[in-house]
Parts: C-alpha cells; structure tokens; sequence
C-alpha cells in the first residue's frame, strides 16, 4: 500500500447528535487516522466536548461569510500532511470500522486519484429515497474514466464528498479544488482528475449511513445549485449529456413502485421530478434571471453576495 498516512477532513454547521456517532466510528477504524480536521462554521453551537475524545481531532472556525464548498475544503487540505485526505460530511455515519481501509485500498492501483464510498439509507428513509440510493449506490464497485462518459454520461464523473478520499500526489497536479463554487467541488475534482489520466473508484464496499428527505422545495433549491455549478464550469460539463440520467431514473423508480405494489407513490415521484427539473432548468439559465430571484432559488444565499448577475 503506496498511502501510508490518511487525514479526515470534515466541514461542520450546527452539528449533532450525528456528528459525535461519526467522530466515535473513525476513532474505531482498522486503517488509523492520523488526524481529524474539523472546520467548523462558528454558531453559538459546537459540541467541544467531542473535542477531547482524542489528540488526533482539531478543529479549525471559519465565519458565515467564508464558507464555500470548494474553498473552505481546498483550505483544510492545506492542514494536512497526509498522502490521502478523505472528506466527510457532519451526517454521514459510517457502517463499520473497515470504512477508510476500504476507501483507501483502490489507491494500490496508482492509476486510481480518487475515491468515494457508497452511501446507504437510514431507518428515516421514505421508500423513494431507499430505491434512489440504490440506484446511485449500487452495491458493486467500479472504476471510471474519461472513456466511460459513453455509457454513463454525466455520472461517469460523479464522486460525492459526503465519503470520498483523494490521493494528495493527483489532487495537487489537478490543482485542487476550486477555490469559489457554489456546488459540485467533488464532481469538478474527479473530472479534472480524469482529464489528467487518473481514474475515480466507487468503492462499494465503503459504506456510509446518509440520507434525506427533502421537500421539493430543498430539491428545487439543490438542483438550481447543482446546475448553477455546471453553468459556471462549461470547461467540465459543456457537451456531457445530464437529463439523460435523471429520466433514466425516474423510469427505474417508478418500474419499482410498481413492482413493489405501491403505484400510488408515483404520483409522488412525478411531483418531486418535477420539482428537480424546475430547479435545474432554472439554474442552468440563472444569468439570465434578476438576481433576487436568484438568491430565492439557491439553497446558498450568501454564495450570491459578491456576484452580479
């Protein structure tokens, strides 16, 4: 194994009763962690407690106004000596004590820049949610390249920090990550990478517990942003087909509904569709709308203070 030192990077906002399960998980890994870095946005809210379970953790504070989903993550890399930084969110929970072993093992392959794990549903989790996890985490691993956006179109360059590691040689020759973005830093890595020869590894048997149940106003709001991201780095995504993926999921869920006898979830399934795409078509020309409207749309606001549309 070519990585001998793995820091954890997690970036934290009002974190909770999730956050310490995570924080204890890590302590148990069977591949040691040399470091926890935990930037942490300041609220009158932080479980410093968590802070002395073990010497390893750190915790670096930011204020509102300096968070960004590439920046702040490009900074915390800066902390780090490690050959290999893995990027957690506050809510993702891992599965077992093999997670970072099994996120880190694709890396004896030095083709391999990055890595991500699979991410499971929690006992919260409606059954849309539950079938959308497995379509986008299916339990079988493989590896992607520039040759793949044939076959699998935009997601050939999907990798998620909410559990994904990067080999600190191939993050720095891509540049690391961008230093303004409003989303999809993990996504713009991974192609960058590829772009470079490296390959991105789903490594399914690193698994996380994450999920949610947004409203279709959260999903509106998120894929305004997701294609706001792509808008703003044509560079990456210009001429990668996207809504391809989304019907093709759409039609998978609602073939299970009915497999599973509850059609009537359909209708559900067709409204929060409905809601994504609204949302995405919105961001993709978002420089053509006012800018208050703008800042409705967006799950990040504050990303809009210094920008003119």
């Amino acid at each position: 194994m070519n990585i001998k030192k793995v820091d954890i990077i997690i970036p934290t906002y009002k974190p909770d009763e999730k956050f310490e399960q995570l924080i204890r998980h890590l302590l148990r890994q069977t591949f040691p962690v040399q470091k926890i870095i935990v930037v942490n946005t300041k609220t009158d809210t932080f479980p410093w407690d968590i802070v002395g379970f073990d010497s390893r953790i750190m915790v670096k504070e930011i204020s509102k106004s300096e968070f960004d989903h590439g920046g702040t993550r490009r900074m915390a890399v800066g902390l780090s000596d490690a050959d290999a930084v893995v990027f957690m969110t506050q809510d993702a929970v891992p599965r077992d004590n093999r997670l970072i072993e099994n996120l880190i093992a694709p890396f004896a392959d030095e083709s391999v820049g990055c890595t991500y794990a699979r991410q499971l549903p929690d006992e919260t989790s409606d059954v849309i949610e539950r079938y959308i996890r497995e379509f986008n985490y299916p339990p079988r691993s493989c590896v992607k390249n520039l040759d793949s956006i044939k076959n699998m179109g935009i997601k050939a360059f999907f990798c998620s920090n909410v559990c994904a590691a990067y080999r600190r040689t191939c993050y720095e020759e891509a540049g690391g990550f961008v230093k303004r973005t409003i989303f999809n830093e993990d996504m713009i890595m991974a192609a960058n990478m590829m772009k470079l020869g490296y390959q991105c590894f789903y490594a399914a048997e690193a698994k996380v517990v994450h999920s949610h149940n947004y409203t279709c106003i959260q999903q509106f709001k998120r894929n305004f942003d997701l294609a706001v991201s792509q808008a703003e780095h044509p560079e990456i995504f210009e001429g990668v087909p996207s809504e391809k993926e989304g019907i093709r999921l759409v039609k998978k869920t609602a073939a299970y509904l009915v497999r599973i006898k509850k059609p009537w979830l359909i209708i559900k399934l067709v409204v929060n569709s409905g809601f994504k795409y609204a949302g995405y078509l919105f961001g993709k020309k978002y420089k053509r709308l006012p800018l208050k409207l703008v800042i409705k749309c967006s799950s990040s606001p504050k990303y809009w203070a210094k920008v003119q549309v």
